[in-house]
């Protein structure tokens, strides 16, 4: 692992409130990690090689808390329906197909060889319930360099027969198997605990996989209240359940495991109909929450009251939810989340106010950063994952801030044509 220094512009975020710009400064990276950011290079850097990327803007890798790799073949397809029939008629269809390995090999390439060419440094990704095809997106991702939890679907009932599990012991067994599979296996690329979501899962079946977390102390994702219609499924499948996140926190997967008091990483996505309830005890249990926006548009889920949370100063990051989502821009997703907090504040709620850029950056780096540790930030410590942008071709007639031509570049969606470099722990992936 090579040590180094880059040179730019320097933007990263150091609180949710805060968007720090560096014009024409240093940053050090040593072990794969961030010695900080500076105005002037120290002595005791200055023997290490230095990458002069000049005009460049150099930003924290992006991290996206919820994508679904699977889906990826279909992105962009299949709009017309809301969130339960366009499972049913379009997402399981197509995730059946993982059964055939042959199948699985030609889509998950497509989808990391994407993935790689994006701004995304780190995902956290939902394969199908097919042990060997997850196995298989797994290596792909270990070797595309890129740093990812993936996570083997769980699902024993309300989906199609060819695609739900046999049983919840089948379920649990094939997880276990897969588990010890790849735990040890690679060094970028980690499972991740994955029920699909409540109507998917058994009672039964959560019951086992609350016993495989507690053996094998993986961390969770999963959804959450996204739409109405799963809502009153959940309250018909559990009607003891006061609220959704009830049901993942009565088997331990909700943040917390209350009988030995350990935590238990978890990652919800979408929480958009999250009563005070169950955001009371997200927060107090620290789940995070990832914002896929142009999901919820997409699939007429709602808008997630983001600026709630990041109020109350909860977990929170990004998520592209392809499919769901259109697009795997992380850069989209920062103006998607900016543009439907606008409509929340306008037509919901006007004591919420919008979210500004630098929140929704911190949502994309810093905030959806933290689910894997100290990751993106460029303060000192924190995993060296970097992007550099060459926002030339976005000619303008005046001399803008870097601030302002950070902003510019999200919105005009730099990330598809302006990637120089990009680097994950260190590691150049891109070139």
């Amino acid at each position: 692992m090579a040590d180094f220094v880059l040179k730019g512009h320097i933007c990263y975020s150091e609180s949710k409130n805060e968007l720090i710009t560096r014009e024409n400064a240093y940053v050090v990276c040593v072990g794969g990690k961030s010695k900080g950011v500076f105005t002037e290079l120290p002595q005791q850097y200055a023997v290490l090689p230095l990458k002069d990327y000049s005009d460049c803007l150099i930003v924290p890798g992006m991290i996206d808390l919820h994508i679904h790799a699977p889906q990826y073949a279909f992105r962009g397809m299949c709009m017309d329906l809301e969130l339960m029939d366009w499972l049913n008629c379009y997402t399981f269809p197509e995730e059946a197909k993982y059964m055939a390995l042959e199948y699985a090999e030609r889509a998950y390439a497509i989808f990391v060889n994407a993935l790689k060419a994006s701004a995304t440094t780190r995902a956290v990704v939902f394969a199908t319930r097919h042990r060997p095809a997850t196995e298989l997106l797994m290596k792909l991702m270990e070797e595309s360099g890129l740093a990812s939890y993936v996570g083997k679907v769980n699902m024993d009932r309300e989906a199609a027969e060819v695609l739900v599990e046999e049983s919840a012991a089948v379920s649990a067994s094939e997880t276990v198997q897969w588990i010890e599979a790849v735990k040890e296996k690679y060094t970028n690329t980690k499972p991740i605990l994955t029920p699909r979501f409540i109507p998917c899962c058994s009672d039964t079946l959560m019951e086992h996989l609350r016993q495989i977390q507690m053996a094998y102390g993986l961390p969770v994702q999963s959804h959450l209240s996204e739409s109405p219609g799963e809502i009153d499924f959940v309250h018909f499948l559990r009607p003891d359940n006061a609220f959704y996140g009830e049901a993942y926190n009565d088997y331990d997967l909700f943040g917390k495991n209350e009988d030995n008091q350990t935590d238990v990483k978890t990652v919800m996505a979408h929480c958009v109909w999250s009563t005070d309830e169950e955001i009371d005890l997200m927060r107090k249990n620290g789940v995070f929450v990832a914002h896929c926006p142009a999901s919820n548009m997409n699939l007429s889920s709602g808008i997630a009251p983001i600026r709630k949370y990041l109020d109350l100063g909860m977990n929170i990051g990004l998520g592209t939810d392809v499919a769901g989502g259109h697009s795997d821009s992380i850069f989209r997703a920062i103006t998607d989340a900016i543009q439907v907090s606008k409509m929340y504040w306008r037509y919901v709620d006007q004591t919420m106010k919008p979210i500004t850029f630098p929140e929704a950056f911190y949502m994309a780096t810093l905030g959806g950063g933290a689910f894997f540790g100290a990751v993106g930030s460029f303060a000192e410590g924190y995993a060296f994952d970097a992007v550099v942008l060459d926002d030339t071709a976005l000619v303008h007639p005046q001399e803008l801030s870097v601030s302002e031509r950070l902003e510019r570049a999200v919105y005009l969606g730099l990330d598809t044509h302006g990637i120089r470099a990009k680097y994950v722990n260190g590691e150049k992936i891109i070139f």
